[in-house]
């Protein structure tokens, strides 16, 4: 190839897909095994990028800052890369914030799996955070159903209210279409239990989104659908 030839290829290449911004690429439009998205509704606008096969990089902005902080958690324990800025009707309430960030991410795992053949599917993990002990179980089973019981007994955590973490994992259930039980198991930090949690999810999904490359071709279901 002509040195001419290897300049203009390599140019492609920075100027490509890959290269655009989130917001220049359609919602759910996946590259390999990332996917952008950008949800917006009258509460809400979220935008950014996933990567499941990353390595934990995250750039997040939700105006909560503890959810950040759980963001940046389920990215560096995921393996994953998350690009996420989200603005929302905060003066009303945090709801529509939270719940539209787990339907967003949801859709991006969803999108950024493709055909979900060779994946192991289901995952597992259990967290232990000091005192506190988290489980998490994941099946991308096309069936959404999600089952929290996070033992919190206050109003917040950090600024974020506590209620809404319930409405977090829903919201990714619904969107990904999969089945999402987190639980503590004991503990003492309220803190500490919404952390583990987030935590125990993020290396439950990674187990779940992995590839098997004994099964690289099937699709992990009897019923050949998922």
């Amino acid at each position: 190839m002509r040195r001419g030839s290897t300049k203009a290829a390599k140019g492609a290449a920075r100027t490509g897909p890959a290269a655009r911004s989130p917001k220049g690429t359609r919602r759910g439009r996946a590259q390999g095994r990332s996917a952008a998205f950008d949800r917006r509704t009258t509460e809400t606008q979220i935008a950014g990028r996933l990567s499941l096969d990353g390595r934990g990089r995250y750039d997040v902005s939700t105006g909560i800052r503890f959810l950040d902080h759980m963001l940046e958690l389920f990215a560096r324990h995921g393996g994953f890369d998350l690009t996420l800025k989200a603005t929302g009707d905060l003066d009303v309430d945090q709801h529509h914030t939270v719940e539209d960030v787990g339907i967003a991410l949801g859709e991006a795992v969803l999108a950024a799996l493709g055909s979900r053949r060779g994946i192991n599917r289901a995952g597992y993990f259990v967290m232990p955070m000091d005192e506190t002990l988290a489980v998490a179980a994941i099946d991308l089973s096309g069936r959404p159903h999600a089952a929290v019981d996070l033992r919190l007994r206050v109003r917040r955590v950090g600024d974020l209210q506590a209620e809404l973490v319930h409405d977090f994992f829903d919201g990714f259930a619904s969107a990904a279409r999969a089945n999402v039980h987190v639980t503590v198991l004991y503990g003492r930090s309220s803190h500490h239990h919404v952390e583990a949690v987030f935590k125990a999810f993020a290396r439950a999904l990674r187990v779940a989104c992995a590839r098997d490359r004994r099964l690289a071709r099937m699709l992990p279901s009897t019923k050949g659908l998922l």
